[in-house]
Formats: structure tokens, sequence, C-alpha cells
């Protein structure tokens, strides 16, 4: 519990130090690079200071010069602290809508063109795809939890359709992404948040095209993030 304790505060008096003025130079410069990059650091730097020791596999896979939309699943809260700064270039995420509403946190995300996601209003959802859409179209990568929310065992959730109907529609390039062990460290079902090893796999770009329909597509990523996962959690 400690651990998560120093973990939170450390995000929290982060943001308090560092975001008012990255948030006014970025207003002023119109430049959000350096807004983003520090984010992506502090995160990092939060979790390694908590004792998680973070190891990436296959990103020679990545193609320079290209945006992704990047698929993984999700049994943490340590995963997009842990995936995000290891994305190459600036990425999205789709947020729930409620983070927006954090003072300098949620002015943060607006600058950085996250997509705030209502998943209790379908038209909502719809305009949430649409904006996607338009974040990608500006060159910018797409991180995606597939599944929706957290696995409280472990074991991958059945994918929901909005994010491929965004692949296809984008005819954006999917990277299948298999996060191993952060499941172990802070699983969604427990506060405590324990030190180890962390592994971040990511695998070759799938094309939507390649794929006759959606679900063929949903279920050629599903199988390939669950490939590097324990037998029991598939």
């Amino acid at each position: 519990m400690i651990r998560a304790l120093i973990l939170l505060a450390f995000w929290g008096v982060s943001i308090l130090i560092v975001g008012p003025p990255l948030l006014l130079y970025a207003l002023i410069s119109g430049d959000i690079n350096p807004l983003y990059n520090i984010s992506n650091r502090l995160a990092i730097t939060g979790v390694r200071l908590v004792g998680v020791k973070v190891e990436v596999r296959g990103m020679e896979k990545l193609e320079a010069g290209r945006n992704y939309i990047f698929m993984a699943n999700h049994t943490s809260n340590l995963d997009p602290p842990v995936l995000l700064p290891t994305i190459p270039g600036r990425c999205s995420v789709l947020v729930k809508k409620e983070l927006f509403r954090v003072p300098i946190l949620g002015t943060g995300m607006k600058m950085a063109a996250l997509v705030p996601v209502d998943r209790s209003d379908r038209e909502a959802a719809i305009e949430s795809v649409n904006a996607a859409i338009a974040v990608l179209r500006q060159g910018l990568h797409m991180l995606i939890f597939p599944e929706g929310t957290r696995s409280r065992d472990g074991r991958l959730l059945p994918f929901k359709k909005g994010p491929f109907h965004l692949a296809i529609d984008a005819g954006v390039f999917i990277v299948p992404v298999t996060m191993l062990g952060t499941y172990e460290l802070w699983p969604k079902t427990r506060f405590a948040l324990r030190p180890g090893a962390v592994t971040v796999v990511f695998y070759g770009p799938i094309d939507p095209r390649s794929y006759p329909d959606r679900d063929s597509l949903m279920k050629a990523v599903a199988e390939t993030i669950a490939s590097a996962l324990p037998a029991e959690r598939r």
C-alpha cells in the first residue's frame, strides 16, 4: 500500500509543479511536445521509483515515420504509464470523459489531443470514433485497450467493437501489444503495489484491409495478444 501511495503522491505533486508552467508554455507557443514528453518521463519515473523494472521487446517491428493504433490487454493501472513512454512519437489515447474534468490534467489532455469516451452514450461513442480518426489523420499514434476496462482476474476479456471500426475506417495498421507482469504487481482488486518486472511485447503491424470483416480482424488481434499470456489467462 505504501508504494501505491508514493506513486500516486509523486504523480500528483509532479502535475501541480510542472503542469501549470508547461501548459502556459504550450498555450503561448502552440507546442505541446514538451508537455507530452515530460509527462511521459514523469509517468515512467514514478513507476521505476516504486521498484517496477520494464523490459521492452519487438520495437524493431515498427516502421519509422508511420503511425499506428496500438492495442493492448489491460489488467492494471500500471499499463498506461508503462506502455505510453515506450511508444515512439506522440500518442493519443481514448480516455474516460470524467478525467477531463480534473484541473490541469484535463486541460493538458485536451491540448495533447486525447479523445474523451462516454461508454454510456452510443451517439457520444460514435463521436469519439470520429474524433479519433481525425487525430490519426494528423499523424499521431493511438493507444487503445480494446477490452474497455481492466480485467479483474488477468484473463483477456471480450473486445469492444468500436476500436476495430476505427482501424477499418481510418485504414491505420494495428500493432498488438501484450502487457506481462502488471497484473501480478498491481491488479484491479488490490490497492497495494508490489515491486517487480514488467515486459511489454510489441508484435508486427496488422493491416485491417487484409481481413474480410471486423470479426476476423478482432479475432486475429485477440489471438496475437493472447499468444504471450500464460495459458490460464488466454
